[in-house]
């Protein structure tokens, strides 16, 4: 092979080779479909919960920024939540060895210690279903309508800090796509900037 023909087919295969194995869940379309085990050992399906609304919530406990609003405003939010019949998930995409990875026995323990009460804990240890959606923080949070579209996807607020208190002067993003979901309206802010730890995806 020529040094030439050699440049060529690297730059072939380069031009081929995705740039980030991430696709990127778009607001207004369906929602990536996914299939996963909860740390209770059971299998749940996105289409399980057709005619539901959907929160997903990516988290790492370790993260300060989790930390942050696991002082008590993620628990609220989860019980408000549920009491309007929102359907709300974790999703743990830490990979073994990596901060925030839980199986799910401790996943379950640091629910209980928290008193937090989302619907189920998804883990997703190969980050198939992180990457299928673009999740890229801790929190990064994802509304999905009954309908299977995606309604907002982004920060669960507008102050980007790991200080607990700027939750009261923030803007809550999530309630706000909530209270519009559930009002049938299209989402204000349907797409914001997630903050937070990185996900600890595995190579």
């Amino acid at each position: 092979m020529t040094l030439n023909l050699l440049r060529r087919s690297l730059i072939a295969a380069a031009v081929a080779a995705p740039v980030l194995a991430f696709a990127n869940a778009s607001v207004d379309a369906a929602a990536p479909a996914f299939t996963a085990t909860t740390a209770d050992g059971k299998t749940v399906n996105l289409a399980d919960y057709k005619g539901k609304t959907v929160v997903l919530e990516w988290t790492n406990h370790d993260c300060p920024y989790v930390k942050k609003h696991y002082g008590g405003n993620m628990q609220t939010q989860q019980k408000e939540a549920a009491a309007q019949g929102v359907v709300w998930l974790q999703v743990v995409s830490s990979a073994p060895g990596q901060q925030g990875f839980v199986d799910g026995a401790t996943a379950r323990k640091l629910n209980a210690d928290r008193g937090a009460a989302p619907a189920a804990t998804l883990l997703d240890p190969k980050g198939e279903i992180g990457k299928a959606y673009g999740a890229q923080t801790t929190p990064h949070m994802y509304v999905i309508r009954g309908d299977g579209t995606l309604a907002y996807k982004g920060g669960i607020d507008s102050i980007a800090t790991a200080k607990v208190d700027d939750i009261a002067k923030a803007e809550p993003y999530v309630k706000l796509a909530l209270a519009d979901v559930a009002a049938g309206k299209k989402v204000e802010k349907a797409s914001t900037r997630p903050y937070g730890c990185s996900i600890k995806y595995a190579s």
